[in-house]
């Protein structure tokens, strides 16, 4: 499987507009087997306006003209009608109940329909390389938003992890035995609390 992940990071995004950088895109391998997703895309803002342009570019050329994209407005502060884009207009329509709010749906004007897991702006970079790689993989199952759990789920879980390692070093560098005594005392008070059956 490949996914094509565009992103430099020396370059810095806030000195350029969206659409003059490259879409941080990635596509399900062609030719493989429909799956709920085609592949992810990480927008660097909430602006369709600004961030449709780049996106169609790369698009047009693999899937042919993109004349229609759906989205949830729930993630979408502004819903423009029509978004010109290099060659022609997309048309913007959104659905609140029946799509996935972290879907973007693309309809082309030849061949057919696309859905795009939209990775939220903000989010980290290592987690957006998850999610750029997971969407593009055809043998995963996962809604957008089931991913967008999943990849929460792991955060949480390598957070936790870090936490302890920070733990870990802190005790091995003598911090376990500068805890502060209070914290001791109520440790030692738990580790002597009686069991659910004893004392009565």
């Amino acid at each position: 499987m490949t996914a094509t992940i565009v992103y430099t990071p020396a370059v810095d995004d806030r000195t350029f507009s969206s659409s003059s950088l490259p879409p941080r895109l990635s596509l399900a391998p062609a030719g493989t087997a429909p799956a709920l997703l085609d592949g992810a895309w990480w927008p660097r803002s909430r602006d369709l306006t600004a961030e449709l342009p780049a996106l169609t570019a790369v698009l047009d050329p693999l899937w042919g003209r993109i004349t229609r994209v759906t989205v949830n407005p729930t993630v979408w502060p502004v819903i423009p009608r029509k978004v010109p884009v290099q060659g022609h207009v997309v048309h913007v329509g959104w659905f609140k109940p029946e799509q996935d709010p972290n879907t973007l749906l693309l309809l082309s004007y030849t061949i057919g329909r696309w859905d795009l897991l939209v990775i939220p702006p903000q989010t980290a970079p290592g987690t957006a390389a998850w999610l750029l790689t997971a969407a593009a993989d055809p043998a995963r199952s996962l809604t957008a938003s089931g991913l967008m759990r999943e990849a929460e789920l792991f955060r949480a879980a390598a957070e936790a992890d870090w936490d302890l390692v920070r733990e870990t070093v802190w005790d091995s560098e003598g911090g376990h035995g500068a805890r502060p005594a209070s914290r001791r005392l109520v440790g030692a008070a738990v580790a002597r609390a009686p069991g659910p059956t004893e004392g009565m």
